[in-house]
This record gives structure tokens, C-alpha cells and sequence, in this order.
């Protein structure tokens, strides 16, 4: 945490984190265009972001990609902002955003580059980790009692059954990759509810992907959720959600609890 607030110290740094903010997935090249600084000054405040977690970068072919991570300044919330005082700051900054116009919907990127990448460090293993995104009796539990049932073979069936009891048995549901303790990836419906639900036509499947990397007493964990259309309510409703998801997580596997 004292990267963190150290990181974010520093005005040219919030300057990066308000771009990547404003149009996530940007290489250095397209960030030094929107700033008054050389090549040189971005890339070590870069850096500095990437140590803090505040930024993560994802290689697309040969361009690097930089997106904001909110996992870091979302762990300062849940220190500092408890379960009564969070919906009072969430109205708060609703009603901001509603004042100055600024759209609360997520927008899809129509370029190809992943539209949501969020990174968080877990202190487990690799093989712990694997069994709470694969195992119904841990995804029960961090998910709200929504489980994902599968033998986790590539091209294998994906069973998802949701917390009020209904089962989406969707044969498109189906294991994209699966490297034991390194990788898994999945295609994705709307587990929020249906598109009819959500006031919208059906939207084509998506596809979530979980990278682990193993760097001593934690794991690093990098979700990627892509193959949005554009204005995808699917892709507004991830990018809230998966934070929560994934905080939830963290706090199982390094307690044995998740917060009521």
C-alpha cells in the first residue's frame, strides 16, 4: 500500500491513470501523444504505476497495452470504507457523474485490444487458486452461492447454476483453454440475467480468460474479459462486477471467510 499512495504522489502519474481512465488499452506511443512529457518520462512513470499494480500491461502481438488496474485503490476502499459508509460514497459519486454529464455505462472498444483487464495478488498457490475457479464448493461461496461445473477440458461444457437455483445449461458455454495452475479460459453468457432481462437484443458470447503466475508467497492473477460488441450492457454490468468477485476471492483464500 505505500507503493500505492507513493505511486500516486506524483501529478504527471495521475495524469497517466486519467488517460488510461478515459480510453483503457493504450500503448506508450498513444499515451505520450496525449501528454506533455518525452518517451523517456512516461515510460518510468509507467513503471512506477506497473510496481504499484496501479497499471497492468497485456501483450497484443507486438504492442504493449497498458490498462488502469483498480484492484490496489479498491483494497484501500474496503479498509477504509465499511459496509454502511460505501453505498453513501457510491450515491455520492453517482450523482457526480450524473452532474457533469459523464456517462456511467462502459463502452466497448471496437479495436480488437481486450476491453476489461484487472490484476490482483492473491496470497496462496498456483494450485489453490486453480481449485477455487474450477471447484463448485469454492466458486459457491466467493460467487454468492453461483456455481461453474466442468471436467475443465478444453472444448468441454461449462455448467453454470445460478444463486437463485436456475441452471444455464447453454451448449456454447464450453472451456476455451485450460493449463492447469497457468491458465484457463472460458466463453461467457450473461450470468446477470438474460438479454430480454437486461432490455437489450442477444448479444454474441464473450470470453473471460484467467492467467496465474506463480512469484513466491502469492500468486499474480490476471482476469481478461473480451469479445464485446459495442455498447455492451454485458461489458458494463463485468467491469462492476468482477472487482467485487474477485475481492471476494481474495479475502477466501487468504482467511478461510468471505465478508457477509
Amino acid at each position: 500500500m505505500d507503493e500505492v499512495f507513493k505511486a500516486l504522489a506524483d501529478p504527471s502519474r495521475r495524469l497517466l491513470l486519467d488517460g488510461l481512465n478515459a480510453r483503457n488499452g493504450q500503448t506508450l506511443r498513444e499515451l505520450c501523444a496525449g501528454l506533455d512529457m518525452t518517451r523517456q518520462s512516461v515510460s518510468k512513470h509507467l513503471a512506477v504505476l506497473e510496481q504499484a499494480n496501479l497499471v497492468t500491461a497485456v501483450w497484443r502481438g507486438r504492442e504493449k497495452l497498458h490498462y488502469l488496474n483498480a484492484a490496489p485503490i479498491n483494497e484501500i476502499g474496503e479498509r477504509w470504507i465499511n459496509q454502511y459508509d460505501r453505498a453513501r460514497v457510491e450515491a455520492l459519486a453517482d450523482l457526480k457523474l450524473a452532474l457533469e454529464g459523464t456517462s456511467m455505462d462502459a463502452a466497448a472498444d471496437t479495436s480488437g485490444r481486450p476491453e476489461f483487464v484487472y490484476t490482483t495478488y492473491i496470497r496462496t498457490t498456483p494450485e489453490q487458486l486453480w481449485r477455487a475457479l474450477t471447484e463448485p464448493a469454492f466458486t459457491r461461496r466467493y460467487w454468492r452461492g453461483m456455481t461453474f461445473e466442468s471436467d475443465w477440458k478444453p472444448g468441454s461444457h461449462v455448467t453454470v447454476t445460478r444463486t437463485d437455483g436456475t441452471v444455464a445449461d447453454d451448449p456454447e458455454q464450453v472451456v476455451l483453454e485450460s493449463d492447469p495452475y497457468r491458465r484457463l479460459a472460458y466463453t461467457w453468457h450473461a450470468v446477470t440475467g438474460s438479454c430480454e432481462e437486461q432490455g437489450g437484443e442477444p448479444e454474441p458470447r464473450s470470453k473471460v480468460a484467467f492467467d496465474l503466475e506463480d512469484i513466491g508467497d502469492k500468486v499474480r492473477l490476471t482476469v481478461t474479459h473480451d469479445g464485446f460488441a459495442p455498447g455492451s450492457r454485458v461489458l458494463a454490468s463485468i467491469s462492476g462486477g468482477w472487482p467485487l468477485v474477485l475481492s471476494d476471492l481474495k479475502t477466501l483464500l487468504e482467511t478461510g471467510e468471505v465478508k457477509a
